[in-house]
């Protein structure tokens, strides 16, 4: 079973999303069976700030006792073998959130989206937050693209993993998005997110947020909330 976790945003620092956190490393640890689940965080969206998988391992292990380590690109070339090895023994990835194009292009240049992309195919449970939530599909609603005149958001290629323009942080964005002329689009509001099994989103998880799908019908927009799982 190939599963992603994709959430709109939050605080991870003031634990805003721990009970998507909870559920995460609960299919971690089914994954991981008799022994200790292990946990791969990638942050190349916030160009490897450490902070940042500081408090991802105290969440992850402090509080669901899980193993954790990190996967760094930025600053200096990866020892391919040395990260496969992280990679493959991995039972869940989360992807932090920061700038997802440079994201994107880090991770081809380093090498590092084929290893991601074999976790996913393998059953590795694959979350991520923000650049991290929205970077698997057609297209993303983001703000990391540098606009002329001064357009703060728009509408990017993605890696097509999943059909659908994901939208973040809806709550804050959500007026922007829905001016959008998209077809299928996700709206995931902070402290929220969509549960995707084999490429079909089945549900939603809330940490007090919602999340939301947007669909052009006739001719016309017709918003959604995506039932809890």
């Amino acid at each position: 079973m190939k599963t992603v976790i994709a959430i709109g945003g939050g605080e991870l620092r003031e634990r805003e999303t721990l009970k998507i956190d909870e559920y995460i490393a609960n299919l971690a640890k089914e994954r991981a069976g008799d022994k200790r689940a292990y946990a791969l965080f990638i942050p190349t969206a916030s160009h490897d700030f450490m902070p940042y998988y500081n408090t991802f391992h105290k969440v992850y292990t402090g509080v669901f006792n899980i193993k954790t380590d990190v996967a760094l690109t930025v600053f200096k070339d990866i020892d391919y073998e040395k990260i496969k090895g992280k990679f493959e023994k991995a039972d869940m990835i989360y992807v932090g959130g920061g700038d997802t194009l440079f994201m994107l292009e880090k991770w081809r240049e380093s090498g590092l989206l084929p290893l991601i992309e074999d976790a996913y195919n393998r059953g590795v449970v694959i979350s991520g937050l923000s650049a991290g939530a929205i970077c698997w599909f057609k297209q993303m609603f983001t703000d990391s693209a540098k606009i002329a005149d001064g357009q703060k958001y728009t509408l990017q290629d993605g890696l097509g993993w999943f059909e659908g323009t994901c939208a973040p942080h809806y709550n804050s964005r959500g007026a922007e998005f829905d001016g959008e002329d998209v077809a299928l689009g996700y709206g995931i509001e902070d402290n929220s997110a969509i549960v995707i099994r084999d490429g079909e989103v089945i549900g939603s998880l809330s940490s007090g947020g919602t999340a939301y799908k947007i669909e052009q019908k006739n001719g016309e927009k017709i918003k959604t909330r995506i039932k809890l799982v």
